[in-house]
């Protein structure tokens, strides 16, 4: 594959900054069979990204476009994101936990259980000011081999989590949802969205966003319906410095403004499962859809986090 002019969907004349008429969508690699999980890192101007069912992690090097195997066997991991000292943190289906990736090649876990049962299989991830990791718990590596190993769930569902970095406690915040998936935070981080992609895998599921107002950085509020996402589902998500949520979907990335209508669409050649804000300015939005990985400078930086550069 080549890069291509992006194909946009403009619903509202803000998207037309956001995502500029002519702006190329590059070709990062391809020849992967579900490619999630992107993170950006600073300090090396790279990105990493999760092959799922190969069971690997990948890295882009922006220095020279270089793709290198970072990691297999990965124990089919997913979401990624860094810590506030710049570490690695990711979402293992294989080992049902959340791990830290160490300078020496090694792996840390730093959760993997709730009140001594095994959580489910860890997605999606994301730290807030205060250290606190929040993620979410579907059943995808557990359902069968494809994505970790099938197992019985030792829950009693699939919740959204907050451990307190400090304390070490380890709480439900949310039991809403049937498979909450990707997540992220309102720049001020008063509000969380969390999607729900239950659709693909269970009868009346859904394929919509949720958003929850945060209450002393600690607990969520009820939730309300964000958007729901069509075609597709929006697996993962991410939100820029002005608060418009960019979601995945089944024909590319859809624009969401903060009172949850719709901006605009860029449009790929594949499903988007994934993407994630970075390059030394915060406005390149790296995007994993599929089998391919790509990248698209926009009119906006992402709302990164001080720590993560």
């Amino acid at each position: 594959m080549t890069d291509v002019i992006a194909e946009r969907i403009v619903r509202d004349p803000r998207f037309e900054r956001l995502v500029p008429s002519g702006t190329r969508l590059e070709h990062l690699a391809d020849g992967y069979v579900w490619a999630e999980g992107p993170v950006w890192l600073p300090a090396e101007g790279a990105v990493l990204w999760s092959d799922i069912p190969n069971n690997q992690v990948l890295r882009w090097s922006a220095a020279d476009g270089t793709v290198t195997q970072f990691l297999r066997p990965a124990d089919f991991a997913n979401g990624h994101t860094l810590d506030h000292d710049g570490r690695v943190l990711a979402c293992e289906h294989g080992t049902r936990r959340v791990s830290r990736y160490e300078p020496d090649g090694s792996r840390t876990t730093i959760v993997d259980r709730y009140k001594g049962r095994r959580l489910n299989s860890p997605n999606d991830l994301v730290v807030a000011s205060d250290g606190a990791i929040w993620f979410t718990d579907p059943p995808y590596g557990i359902v069968s081999n494809r994505e970790g190993y099938l197992a019985d769930s030792e829950l009693d569902g699939c919740y959204v989590f907050r451990l307190d970095r400090k304390t070490g406690e380890l709480a439900i915040v949310s039991d809403h949802m049937i498979d909450p998936n990707g997540l992220a935070f309102s720049p001020d981080e008063a509000v969380l969205y969390v999607a729900d992609t239950s659709a693909g895998r269970v009868p009346h599921g859904v394929h919509h966003i949720l958003a929850f107002d945060v209450i002393d950085g600690r607990r969520l509020g009820e939730p309300r319906l964000f958007r729901t996402i069509e075609p597709g589902a929006p697996d993962g998500l991410r939100v820029d410095v002005e608060g418009n949520v960019w979601t995945s979907a089944g024909d590319g990335v859809h624009v969401i403004a903060p009172d949850g209508s719709e901006l605009g669409r860029l449009l790929t050649p594949e499903a988007v499962a994934n993407l994630t804000f970075g390059g030394p300015d915060g406005r390149r939005l790296f995007i994993t859809a599929t089998s391919t990985v790509w990248s698209i400078t926009v009119g906006i930086r992402g709302a990164v986090s001080p720590w993560v550069g």
